[in-house]
């Protein structure tokens, strides 16, 4: 329930317009987000939120009458899966290792900061609030609960329980991981210090694989994780718990809530759209996780998935960056660019950890997902003054790794070489047409990194070859099409720009042929020049979302959002589709931009649980209603500019600096936002 503005001359705290149930109505077969509603620090390490399915990685729905229990989670999108995850859950009578409880949503309180859920069968009222790595919760028991305990369950794979009865602490592991991968041993550590005496009743039972620890009620848990050992879960609680009362706590994680989110202040009398957009701040301040801990001496710290064993320095996971990099990270470099330079370094840290940059981290490396994308986020962080000269150093020897050497899988880029000879990938290797798009620009963004240095040779190198896009451009279909290892593409009159998938992911030659954002005026001139390419864009617009099924052999959810949103062959419900009506204002033509992106994100962005088009993706889709409701965009990261559209909002000002909306032209620069 929103909180009312009539508050007298107090200001609404902007976390009052967050609903983390935003973008939560989802399904496998059809996204309105595909999210969770996490109550969790800002880039916290451990998120927590109401579990109302037992089983699979679509565990909550805001439509759900009944309640297992509160899951400390690390999911970052049901497509790669949880890892770590533990239920609690209040019980009372006979243990059960499947708990269900009725439960009234609409009385439910979920926020960024706090968490209250009434599980109606054993009467109790549970409290959360987090901290970096852990919890504090409070619950309570009717009077005449019978026999009432909280019950700890793994969510799945091994656990270890052990009770430490002096101290009232329960250790315990779990090696829970959705999806395994050929990486080190995972084990997730975790610790619950109990405020008061605790009677041990039952200290673990087990069945059916199962494992569960009961503990009998004293009002107060603390608990807390650890990647690396018993000992730094319990240093963690120490250090983010202590002894700290419960009311204290939630003064301190609204407050880290309530500092981030007012760097972004804008003046609309539109109080849905105010909603809207502060929920989407609150999705992109989630992603990426923390996974690095700090030592005695303050250091930091972290376990290292792919050798094991524990290595100095940041790290962070839980981040697809064929996502991420179009609109999160631009917009972390307005909104955060004091926790931004730490965030590059942990993706550093992986190179320096195992010899490869990351591509999709969930602890493990996933590797999917075209391209190699942190080139994006690099670059764009390098030109705009997040990274030092001595990182830049390194991140450029990183990213050439990568782009001249095939990686073994999960790692680096596939068909390196013959991408090197020939300049496209062949239609050989899946999605060969997006694979070279997204090389072209990701060899643009490592020549972007060799100007700062002064490596002219790599420099001009990388600048060639970000012209590779061309190779793919059919004259006779004005579309991208795959080539052959001989270099030749199939009949033109066989061809069907409404077929996914084969040489594109998540598209066809509509959704996928216009992804140069390094090079919009060389594009436009393979269409014959600006007017052309306008018209080119007319017709996407204006042609129907139809779709064929093509090498997917099946719908796939992102085909009936396409349908569903009905702009045309614009997906704007996936991240491919993200930059096309601001080619409209690359090419001169503002208003045309504007009415395409006001259009949108009032048609189909809302604060409600249906509140997003397509999969949100750890802040991007969000990110980008941010940036439709400021005026502005990311067209091209890695460059230190934003393309310009007229504002949602009479006026803003990105961390006390007004956005200067008076100034003439199509483009702000970083500097005119900082």
């Amino acid at each position: 329930m929103w909180v009312e503005l009539e508050r007298g001359c107090k200001p609404v705290p902007l976390l009052d317009y967050v609903n983390i149930r935003q973008g939560t109505a989802s399904t496998p077969s059809f996204s309105h987000g595909n999210t969770l509603p996490l109550t969790q620090r800002p880039f916290g390490m451990a998120s927590f939120a109401p579990q109302t399915a037992r089983g699979g990685n679509w565990f909550y729905h805001p439509d759900a009458a009944t309640l297992d229990g509160v899951r400390l989670t690390h999911q970052p999108s049901p497509w790669v899966g949880d890892f770590g995850a533990l239920l609690l859950t209040p019980q009372a009578g006979e243990p059960s290792f499947a708990p269900q409880s009725a439960y009234s949503p609409a009385d439910t309180v979920l926020a960024p900061y706090y968490m209250r859920l009434d599980f109606l069968r054993c009467g109790c009222t549970f409290e959360l609030i987090p901290t970096a790595r852990g919890a504090i919760m409070r619950y309570a028991f009717a009077n005449d609960a019978d026999a009432p305990f909280l019950s700890l369950l793994p969510i799945a794979g091994n656990a270890t329980f052990t009770a430490d009865a002096p101290h009232n602490r329960l250790y315990g592991t779990t090696d829970h991981i959705s999806v395994p991968t050929e990486t080190a041993p995972f084990c997730m550590h975790f610790v619950l210090e109990f405020d008061g005496d605790v009677l041990w009743e039952h200290s673990v039972l087990s069945g059916d694989g199962a494992h569960i620890a009961l503990v009998s009620p004293s009002g107060t848990v603390r608990l807390s994780t650890s990647y690396i050992s018993a000992a730094q879960a319990l240093k963690n609680l120490q250090s983010e718990c202590g002894k700290q009362p419960f009311d204290t706590l939630v003064a301190q994680a609204a407050d880290a809530w309530e500092s981030l989110l007012s760097r972004v202040q804008i003046d609309t009398d539109d109080t849905a759209l105010r909603r809207t957009f502060y929920s989407c701040l609150y999705r992109t301040l989630l992603f990426p996780h923390k996974a690095y801990e700090w030592d005695a001496d303050h250091n930091p710290v972290h376990f290292d998935p792919h050798a094991g064993g524990v290595k100095a320095g940041y790290a962070y996971t839980n981040n697809g960056f064929w996502d991420t990099y179009r609109t999160v990270y631009p917009l972390l470099s307005l909104v955060a660019p004091d926790i931004l330079p730490e965030i590059l370094q942990g993706f550093l840290q992986s190179y320096r950890d195992c010899g490869w940059l990351p591509r999709w981290p969930s602890m493990r490396e996933f590797g999917i997902m075209p391209g190699t994308l942190i080139d994006a986020v690099l670059a764009d962080g390098a030109v705009k003054g997040m990274l030092a000269r001595d990182d830049m150093a390194l991140a450029l020897t990183a990213m050439r790794k990568h782009a001249e050497n095939e990686g073994a899988h999960p790692f680096g880029r596939r068909a390196v070489a013959f991408y090197q000879q020939h300049g496209f990938v062949p239609n050989t290797v899946p999605e060969s047409v997006t694979q070279t798009l997204d090389y072209a620009y990701g060899d643009f963004c490592i020549a972007q990194m060799a100007a700062l240095l002064g490596d002219k040779q790599t420099e001009d190198t990388y600048r060639r070859r970000a012209q590779n896009y061309r190779h793919l451009f059919d004259p006779a279909t004005d579309f991208m099409r795959g080539r052959d290892e001989a270099g030749e593409m199939t009949d033109p009159e066989t061809f069907d720009p409404f077929a996914w998938g084969g040489d594109y992911t998540e598209g066809g030659a509509w959704q996928s042929s216009f992804a140069v954002p390094h090079d919009i005026d060389g594009l436009a001139s393979l269409y014959g020049g600006r007017d052309a390419f306008l018209q080119k864009l007319d017709t996407l617009f204006g042609t129907p979302p139809h779709y064929s099924v093509g090498a997917y052999g099946f719908v796939i959810h992102e085909m009936a959002e396409m349908a569903a949103c009905d702009y045309g062959q614009c997906a704007i419900s996936n991240q491919p589709s993200f930059h096309y009506p601001w080619l409209y204002a690359a090419l001169g033509e503002v208003d045309k931009a504007t009415y395409w992106v006001h259009r949108m994100a009032r048609e189909v962005f809302s604060a409600d649980a249906d509140g997003f088009p397509g999969d949100e993706d750890n802040g991007t889709m969000a990110a980008w209603f941010i940036f439709a409701t400021l005026g502005f965009y990311p067209l091209c990261p890695g460059r230190a500019e934003y393309i310009r559209t007229a504002p949602l909002i009479k006026a803003a000002t990105i961390r006390g600096k007004a956005v200067p909306y008076a100034q003439s032209g199509t483009h702000f620069s970083q500097k005119d936002l900082t």
